[in-house]
């Protein structure tokens, strides 16, 4: 019922945002959670987000996928080949090995899907830990939060590549969280955010 209420509030809002997307825009993080954390529908629920995210900004007419791993599905698997756009209209991948390579994604490019810097580390508040359940690579890493219907934790990525964790300076796999609830993970600096990518 939260994510239908939310996607209801984007819809009627829609218009309203005053920025003008590039037409290439296919990546952006989510400005917001759907209202349950870890918990979002699993991957069809997560996926329907970014599509009414993206619908509601004015950008419609794409199929819209969660980077997000499951136990059994990549997140590299769910996105397409390439290349990829920010909303601002620059390049942040062409392909998956350069996505997940070291030159990609940072703050300047990863915007949400209203072409809005998302906070990061020194901000306040603190906004950068981003969902993935996913390793470096891009492939699974357990059961994230329950396969996304909010049970135990979940693998983040730093999207300003900096803060702490084994590797600090990913995107996509920088460290565990505390649990999938939304005060768990926001209290190691995230907002229950994930990264959407437009299948071409």
């Amino acid at each position: 019922m939260k994510t239908f209420l939310l996607t209801a509030a984007l819809l009627a809002l829609s218009g309203t945002a005053g920025f003008a997307q590039d037409a290439k825009m296919s990546f952006f993080i989510t400005s917001v959670n759907p209202g349950g954390g870890g918990d979002l529908g699993g991957l069809a629920g997560a996926d329907a987000h970014c599509t009414a995210l993206a619908e509601a900004a004015g950008n419609g007419g794409k199929t819209w996928a969660a980077y997000l791993s499951t136990s059994t599905v990549n997140a590299r698997d769910r996105i397409g080949s390439g290349p990829w756009y920010a909303p601002n209209g620059e390049m942040i991948a062409t392909n998956l090995d350069a996505l997940h390579g070291e030159n990609n994604i940072t703050k300047a490019t990863a915007l949400n899907e209203l072409g809005e810097v998302v906070n990061g580390r020194g901000d306040k508040p603190n906004r950068h830990d981003i969902m993935t359940g996913s390793e470096l690579d891009g492939t699974l890493k357990g059961k994230a939060c329950g396969d996304w219907t909010g049970a135990g934790s979940t693998m983040v990525g730093h999207h300003d590549r900096t803060g702490g964790g084994a590797h600090p300076k990913s995107w996509n796999s920088a460290h565990g969280s505390r649990g999938c609830s939304i005060k768990q993970l926001r209290s190691t600096g995230g907002d229950g955010l994930f990264y959407c990518f437009a299948i071409e």
